[in-house]
C-alpha cells in the first residue's frame, strides 16, 4: 500500500467523467488499498479515484462504521433532504453548506466483483453523493452560491 498524492482543485482530472472499470485487476485492488490508506492519512471520510489522478469509477468511504469500497457505483434512489457542511480533500480549507438527499441507496461492485448495495442516511448519504459526484467531474462547490463560496475562502 502507498499514500498517493491528492489532486487539488484546478487539476483537469477532477472535471473528467471517470471511466467504468471493465474488470477487477490487481491494479484496481492496489488502487483500492492505496485510496483507503490515502483517505485515512488525510483524515478524510471519502475519496474517489480521480482525486488521486486515476479516471476510474472507484470510491472508498469510512464515516465511522468501517471501510466501504465501491467499484462502478451508481445511486439507485434518493429520499428527503439535508443541508449541512461539506468539505473536500481536493479543496483544502474550504467548507460550505450543501443541500443533499438525506437517504441514499447505491449499488456497485466490491473488490471481489460481487454486487453490493449500500444504504446511507445523514453523513453516509452525503458522502456517497459527494464521492459519486467526483466520478462525474462534479465538485461540492458546484452546488454553492459563488458569493457564499468567496466568503468561505477568505
Amino acid at each position: 500500500m502507498a499514500i498517493r498524492v491528492i489532486r487539488l482543485e484546478g487539476d483537469p482530472v477532477l472535471r473528467e467523467v471517470a471511466k467504468p472499470v471493465p474488470e477487477i485487476t490487481k491494479n484496481i485492488l492496489k488502487l483500492l488499498d492505496d485510496m483507503a490508506e490515502t483517505m485515512y492519512d488525510a483524515d478524510g471520510v471519502g475519496l474517489a479515484a480521480p482525486q488521486v489522478g486515476i479516471s476510474k469509477r472507484v470510491i472508498v468511504m469510512d464515516c465511522g462504521e468501517g471501510l466501504i469500497e465501491m467499484i462502478n457505483p451508481v445511486i439507485v434512489s434518493k429520499e428527503g433532504e439535508q443541508i449541512g457542511p461539506e468539505g473536500c480533500l481536493s479543496i483544502p480549507g474550504v467548507t460550505a453548506e450543501v443541500n443533499r438527499a438525506n437517504r441514499v441507496v447505491a449499488k456497485g461492485l466490491n473488490r471481489h466483483g460481487e454486487e453490493i448495495t449500500v444504504e446511507g442516511e445523514g453523513l453516509l448519504a452525503r458522502c456517497i453523493q459527494h464521492e459519486i459526484d467526483h466520478l462525474d467531474g462534479i465538485l461540492f462547490t458546484d452546488y454553492v452560491n459563488p458569493l457564499d463560496l468567496m466568503k468561505t475562502k477568505k
